[in-house]
């Protein structure tokens, strides 16, 4: 489907942690979507010279869902997360929609595992909650999310009661008196024993660059194929520090 010219109109704002918010709109034209896809932001202005700014965000609601949601992870002098943290209400903005073949592919008798770190969860709370994945579900299906603190663990409470949905929240340096797994997202992984279907399962993996890399390591120690490994990187660095 081809992307289309959007004029968005903000419905609702709210503070999902610490370091990332929500924000709820609708469209005009009204869109069609699939599961993983994302829209691109244009920021008037605030491009080199002048010119406008694009920036991309995973959708993070289903695609019969009205309004649409963002995920977003406020970032100190980011052009595109500072100008969505000021909208509210009635307020305007313009995007491309949709973009991106990082979607939801369902395969009879195979298993799923959805692996993130911080708002890379985006795309993966849009095919666990879609019509596709309800109609079609996995043999089983597993999510497991990386923060750094037990406050950035996005979504847990929504997660944690779809029905056979294995949902792990892994937190590699928690504050307080965290229940849950102690570490990073691929520590988790790694402890997965051989009862685990790794060689029947699709894993699909969305957010640092550091984290895909370990992940894709760790799933070629175990004999899993390219072809059952979808990515999305939404950032890479060097110097990263994964959560």
């Amino acid at each position: 489907m081809a992307a289309q010219d959007l004029q968005c109109e903000v419905v609702g704002f709210r503070e999902l942690t610490p370091t990332v918010f929500e924000v709820t709109f609708n469209t005009t034209p009204g869109i069609t979507f699939e599961s993983g896809q994302f829209i691109s932001i244009i920021v008037a202005g605030a491009g080199p010279h002048g010119r406008d700014l694009r920036r991309a965000y995973s959708i993070a609601s289903a695609p019969h869902i009205r309004p649409i949601e963002l995920c977003v992870k406020l970032v100190d002098g980011g052009p595109g997360t500072n100008f969505l943290y000021q909208l509210r209400p009635g307020d305007r903005f313009r995007g491309m929609a949709p973009y991106g073949d990082f979607t939801y592919e369902p395969k009879q008798g195979r298993h799923v595992c959805f692996i993130a770190t911080g708002t890379g969860i985006a795309p993966f709370r849009s095919m666990i909650l879609s019509e596709t994945f309800r109609k079609s579900p996995p043999v089983s299906s597993t999510c497991l999310l990386g923060v750094s603190e037990e406050s950035e663990v996005l979504y847990d409470s929504e997660m944690s009661t779809i029905p056979g949905l294995r949902w792990v929240p892994a937190v590699s340096r928690p504050k307080g008196d965290w229940k849950g797994f102690r570490g990073r997202v691929t520590d988790y992984l790694r402890s997965m024993g051989s009862d685990f279907p790794w060689l029947e399962t699709d894993y699909y993996l969305c957010g640092s660059g550091a984290m895909i890399d370990e992940v894709k390591q760790i799933l070629s120690e175990r004999g899993v194929m390219k072809d059952a490994i979808h990515q999305e990187v939404y950032f890479k660095s060097p110097k990263e520090k994964q959560s």
